[in-house]
């Protein structure tokens, strides 16, 4: 639209086309770009993948996969896929959702592969199918934040974007941040990204290669370590929702 189209009013106007337009661009520049950075993950990583897949099926008793189902963007609903690091319905007994050190949920082969972050590997596959984006807010598990329709504000913006294999928060700190954290970051990265598009991603990406080799952050601080693993959870979860609904 040429200036001399644009009045007072119409600047608004021309302002919201544009806005509109950069993001229809950025968004296609960012399927294609997860498209082919998970294509090529995959190529390249397949023997570490099968490698992984055979190491955790002789590991222990159970499947090499770990489904879940997660909230990616608008709240929407889908199976996450991890190799499984844990024991078979480890979700159900001890600190639930939780990870602290020392877990004796954890395997021998589960424990490697969530220092190096191997485990996400799987979620490439995510990614080619749509349900999330290289990078972008981490996918949360559909009860860990209570009721998705009664979120408040902050929360729910971090479901603007697609759920990511890596984003914004992981690189400022991995397990070791708090929810009120994460949720800062993550509504940073929706902000910026607006600005910055892809070149945003790529430059999260990067970082995160730094945050995964240092192998800091892997376990979730309690909330009292006088505290069993057990009811710190309960604690921190509770928290966790009430944070969210405030």
């Amino acid at each position: 639209m040429r200036n001399e189209e644009c009045g007072a009013r119409p600047k608004a106007a021309c302002y919201r086309r544009d806005a509109r337009m950069w993001k229809a661009v950025n968004d296609m520049v960012k399927r294609a770009f997860d498209i082919v950075s998970a294509v090529v993950a995959l190529i390249i990583l397949s023997p570490v993948m099968i490698a992984c897949a055979i190491w955790v099926r002789r590991d222990s008793e159970g499947p090499a996969l770990f489904k879940q189902d997660r909230l990616t963007k608008d709240g929407r609903v889908f199976k996450m896929l991890k190799f499984r690091s844990m024991v078979q319905n480890a979700e159900k007994s001890g600190a639930g959702l939780f990870n602290y050190e020392g877990d004796p949920r954890v395997t021998r082969c589960g424990r490697f592969l969530r220092e190096h972050s191997l485990d996400e590997l799987p979620q490439l596959l995510n990614i080619l199918k749509g349900d999330m984006s290289v990078v972008g807010p981490r996918p949360c598990v559909v009860y860990e934040l209570g009721d998705f329709a009664t979120l408040n504000k902050r929360f729910r913006k971090r479901f603007e974007v697609k759920a990511g294999l890596t984003g914004y928060a992981q690189i400022q700190g991995r397990n070791e941040l708090e929810w009120d954290k994460k949720v800062d970051f993550d509504n940073r990265y929706i902000d910026l990204y607006r600005r910055w598009g892809v070149l945003l991603d790529l430059w999260i990406v990067i970082k995160t290669f730094t945050s995964v080799f240092s192998h800091h952050d892997i376990y979730e601080n309690k909330v009292d370590d006088d505290l069993s693993d057990n009811i710190s959870a309960e604690q921190a979860q509770a928290m966790v929702i009430k944070m969210a609904h405030e």
